[in-house]
């Protein structure tokens, strides 16, 4: 058995392990008819706004690698964006999506130092929006939050802020290193990655633009959690899913579990649960979700197999020894 396949086992190990728990505390019958009875109206509407997010998603992507590069069309960028969360949500991997859409990037025209930045940039970006959003909006909800939780909550934001911030710095100066160490290939991968990374957030105009589509995808996507909830009829405000749902979404992109399976209900247990709702109502949405995703992802497999030209690779982890076989034959050096 390969790394990449124990890898496989673990994340499903861990996913089957936690839905396990938290199924043995909750109703499930409940929670079925909970679900059975959903307001199918306002679920379609959550599963429009998930579209909607590959296209915000595409548009964050797409405006990073603007920053430095000049980017392939929006629409095709989207494309990859989506093909990419299929190879995350429905298919088990060791890697997720990110490796597919470097390597259709880098087939389709792009620099493969800029293909791996702008992947890895947009995940900041990203983060970087989850941040700000509910910064902005947490103060909102503080009366229903306990003392200690406030001060938790606090404590959590500011240090990830402190930590997007000093690796951001880090970051821009790993090119300064000595003359002598600058013909090696992991040493000039770095410089890549530090002038792109200061081409894109020491311009207020690409920062802004970037940041800009990192808080209205979150924005989105906690709308699209507020629409689901709606729809399971349970008690939450807009306000409380545009503060909570950023936090579970960064979790649920820990690489340690299938699609975030597990992962996802527990810390939507979790975050709910300080709101007033049910640990059997948290579970039931954060499954809707999950399940909503997969739908949602699904056709984006007929746009790879369609897409797909003679020759390519056809899995996550194919894509990933693909980009390590051109990162070792590149001779690509800084701008």
């Amino acid at each position: 058995m390969t790394k990449k396949h124990i890898l496989i086992v673990l994340k499903i190990v861990v996913s089957v392990g936690l839905i396990y728990f938290l199924f043995s505390d909750i109703d499930l019958g409940a929670e079925r008819d909970r679900i059975m009875s959903a307001d199918i109206g306002l679920a379609l509407v959550a599963l429009a706004m998930m579209y909607v997010q590959m296209a915000l998603a595409g548009a964050r992507w797409w405006a990073t690698l603007r920053a430095f590069e000049k980017p392939l069309p929006l629409i095709e960028m989207t494309r990859l964006f989506y093909i990419g969360v299929f190879f995350s949500q429905a298919l088990p991997s060791s890697v997720g999506g990110d490796p597919i859409r470097i390597y259709m990037a880098y087939k389709g025209g792009l620099p493969l130092s800029k293909s791996i930045n702008s992947v890895m940039l947009e995940r900041g970006v990203a983060i970087i929006g989850l941040v700000l959003l509910v910064a902005v909006l947490s103060p909102i909800i503080a009366d229903k939050l306990t003392a200690e939780i406030q001060t938790l909550a606090l404590s959590a934001l500011g240090l990830l802020a402190t930590g997007i911030v000093c690796g951001l710095v880090f970051i821009m100066f790993l090119d300064r290193v000595p003359a002598r160490f600058q013909h090696f290939r992991l040493v000039m991968a770095l410089a890549h990655l530090a002038s792109d990374t200061r081409r894109l957030f020491l311009s207020p105009a690409n920062a802004s633009h970037v940041i800009f589509w990192g808080v209205v995808a979150h924005a989105n996507m906690a709308l699209c959690v507020y629409f689901l909830a709606a729809a399971l009829d349970l008690p939450v405000t807009w306000i409380d899913c545009m503060v909570l749902t950023p936090p579970v979404l960064l979790m649920t992109t820990l690489p340690i579990s299938i699609g975030g399976w597990g992962v996802r209900e527990y810390a939507m247990q979790w975050a709910f649960g300080l709101v007033g709702v049910s640990a059997g109502g948290a579970v039931a949405l954060s499954v809707c979700l999950g399940v909503m995703a997969i739908v949602m992802a699904a056709p984006a497999g007929i746009l790879w197999l369609v897409g797909r030209k003679k020759g390519e690779v056809f899995s996550a982890a194919e894509a990933e020894a693909a980009v390590e076989e051109e990162l070792s034959h590149s001779g690509e050096t800084p701008k």
